[in-house]
């Protein structure tokens, strides 16, 4: 599997419309999608999922002046909800495929089925295989993408608390569950961290926790303060990143993001997290939620991307659905064959 940071020829995302997960601000919500798109636009062309041609057409309306109509393609491509990093398909280099690529189909269960419907969200994938052209390999693992950060080398992030929960793979052990990950991301070594922050109904996706920004360097979220309630669990992921070497007794340079002020809905802390950013060609999308570590966080990913543009994007009514702009993005690498794309009428 590719690094986030290697060059895309597209961006694949699927249009917020459920009004169930952006209770009272889906409005607000499509307004940051579309914030979203005309920052990519200019970058790499952008697909997006809509349920039909009405929906294309209100999703053209939204995004008309902002983005040029040969910078989308709007797919229709029916969804359950808009978190596409965790349904969508997963594009891994594969010298057995004719275009060099293929794409990766992973069983999709909405979080451990606490979202149901979700059976055309777990028809996305192979949709959008073929669409690309790509082979579709399929497997019987649960598995999100948004639960996976890898370094482009064979080296990735995971938790604990999700890979292992029992809502997912309960038949599958550490040892099996990294077996497919090397079978089918070409992974050879796993780092493993502990549980995720407070709100997460993903079980603890670790682009809410650390990411690699270069195939060494890993950005990590933590709470200085002794009394937040994540701070024991990030310390701890810390910790372990701290710890961790690769059989050259190698390891990681290591930097840190704060955890913003807490974000609240109904009394409940939701998971706002400056590690779901978003890495596209000569840009980065950060998450901004209003306070003033969000000038601290995009500084602190600005220096690790000099070379590319940071955008803060407003996360304030996204997040109100659980996710950002990581959970909401799934990348499409460049391919050996090149790749033409062909705007639907």
């Amino acid at each position: 599997m590719p690094a986030e940071w290697s060059p895309h020829q597209a961006t694949w995302l699927s249009w917020p419309r459920n009004p169930d997960t952006w209770p009272g601000v889906l409005d607000a919500a499509e307004a940051a999608m579309a914030d979203v798109v005309t920052a990519l636009a200019p970058h790499e062309h952008v697909h997006i999922n809509v349920q039909d041609d009405a929906h294309a057409g209100h999703v053209a309306a939204l995004l008309g002046g902002r983005v040029p109509e040969e910078g989308i393609s709007l797919e229709r491509i029916p969804t359950d909800d808009a978190w596409i990093r965790d349904y969508g398909a997963i594009i891994v280099r594969d010298d057995d495929s004719a275009a060099g690529f293929a794409a990766v189909d992973f069983a999709y269960d909405a979080w451990g089925g606490k979202y149901p419907p979700y059976d055309r969200d777990r028809a996305v994938a192979t949709q959008m295989a073929d669409r690309l052209g790509l082979p579709c390999v399929s497997s019987s693992m649960v598995l999100e993408g948004g639960s996976v950060d890898v370094n482009g080398e064979g080296l990735a992030l995971v938790t604990e608390q999700c890979l292992l929960n029992s809502n997912r793979n309960p038949s599958l052990g550490r040892r099996e569950i990294e077996d497919r990950l090397a079978a089918f991301l070409g992974l050879s070594d796993l780092i493993w961290l502990g549980e995720g922050v407070v709100g997460d109904d993903t079980d603890g996706h670790i682009d809410n926790l650390a990411r690699f920004v270069s195939p060494r360097r890993v950005l990590t979220v933590v709470a200085a303060d002794p009394a937040d309630p994540n701070h024991a669990a990030l310390a701890e992921n810390r910790r372990r990143l701290d710890a961790w070497r690769d059989r050259n007794g190698k390891g990681l340079d290591i930097g840190e993001l704060p955890v913003p002020p807490p974000v609240m809905r109904d009394g409940n802390r939701l998971p706002a997290s400056y590690a779901n950013f978003y890495i596209a060609n000569g840009v980065v999308l950060v998450p901004a939620y209003g306070g003033e570590s969000d000038r601290l966080a995009t500084r602190i990913v600005a220096e690790c991307f000099p070379d590319r543009e940071i955008v803060p994007i407003d996360c304030r009514a996204l997040i109100v659905g659980l996710g950002a702009l990581h959970c909401l993005t799934q990348q499409i690498p460049v391919m050996v064959l090149g790749f033409q794309h062909e705007k639907q009428k």
